[in-house]
């Protein structure tokens, strides 16, 4: 069984006696929700389109406010029929998931490979772009057919290693893809400045509720971009290449990264939980401060109130201080894994390495 259709989630919640229930729920209405699609949309998708959906349905932490973000990935010469087939799609998902994409009209709509692919940075490397790039990589997965989602990952994945100069000749002995992490790091810095953008254009309307995420599941998806790269510093087959030969070079690299795709950002963390025996006292607090937070987020009444919350109210909303509490506990599982010498000396090496010059 490959690792993506495995539930290492539970695995280490069997491991380590814990439960978590939210989690689970979550994971149990993420799978309903997309075999509901791949039924409703299968007409529509083609060799060279593919329907990708992001965001929770694709991290599997469906809830019962979740929003539904999607895109019709087009690789291949344009033609009417797309859009034809991606208004058909966004038909189908409103049965699905009433809720739909945001404000921005980040996704929503027909994606095409030659963006993604070739604006890597730049002036034509927009706010939506690298959004729809780089969760494509973090956090993605395709309903239905699958074609054309797999040849624009391992196109996107193939221009970060080949482009990546320290690695294709050699020069980094970590293996660290350093031209993906680094826009991982963008990514991330990006969403936190736009945070600030969207509470002052949105006049501070949900505020709390983006605040909740940015601490927990945003950051999450962030953290296991990290941990993807890292893993390239871990991984054997990776080590001793031969890379003098050019045009094959790149293709060990990129598979590797290609196969974590599909594993969700929890399932990254559990597996790097059940491998690592000095961390295993880490993953009680981490899974169980996101578990709790999942289940804010499955309460309605409690959801509503974080999304009507007013900036006066911070102090004496119990609802806002848990959150508050629970983005505390998360981080110091994060600092746990990738600040810890004593925790896992690697990950602490690779993040003076990587993550902060």
């Amino acid at each position: 069984m490959e690792l993506a259709d495995q539930d290492l989630v539970s695995i280490l919640a069997a491991r380590i006696g814990a439960a978590w229930p939210s989690i689970a729920r979550a994971r149990t209405r993420a799978a309903e929700v997309r075999e509901r699609l791949a039924v409703s949309i299968s007409d529509h998708t083609s060799e060279d389109t593919s329907l990708v959906v992001f965001g929770s349905l694709a991290r599997k932490e469906c809830t019962s406010g979740s929003d539904l973000d999607w895109v019709l990935l087009v690789d291949g010469a344009a033609n009417a029929e797309h859009l034809e087939a991606a208004l058909a799609i966004e038909s189908h998902i409103q049965k699905v998931a009433p809720k739909g994409p945001g404000p921005e009209k980040t996704f929503g709509g027909l994606v095409f490979s030659h963006d993604l692919m070739h604006y890597i940075g730049g002036g034509d490397d927009t706010n939506q772009n690298m959004t729809q790039r780089m969760l494509l990589l973090l956090e993605s997965t395709p309903v239905g057919r699958t074609e054309a989602y797999s040849r624009v990952m391992n196109n996107v994945l193939k221009r970060y290693v080949v482009e990546d100069f320290g690695w294709m000749h050699s020069r980094n002995p970590s293996n660290v893809p350093r031209f993906l992490h680094n826009d991982v790091v963008r990514y991330w810095r990006t969403i936190a400045v736009d945070f600030a953008y969207k509470r002052r254009t949105r006049a501070g309307q949900g505020w709390a509720l983006r605040t909740a995420k940015l601490r927990m599941s945003r950051k999450l998806t962030y953290a296991a971009g990290l941990l993807r790269c890292y893993n390239c510093a871990l991984e054997p087959s990776l080590q001793g290449l031969d890379r003098r030969d050019q045009s094959s070079a790149a293709l060990p690299l990129v598979d590797f990264l290609a196969s974590q795709i599909p594993i969700t950002p929890l399932d990254l963390f559990a597996r790097t939980f059940l491998t690592s025996d000095r961390l295993t006292q880490t993953a009680e607090p981490f899974f169980g401060a996101y578990n709790e937070f999942l289940g804010i987020l499955d309460d309605e009444e409690k959801r509503s109130r974080l999304d009507s919350l007013q900036y006066d109210e911070i102090a004496v909303d119990p609802t806002y201080q848990r959150v508050r509490e629970l983005g505390h506990s998360f981080q110091e599982s994060l600092n746990a894994v990738f600040f810890s010498e004593q925790n896992h000396a690697e990950f602490f090496r690779l993040t003076k390495t990587y993550g902060v010059f």
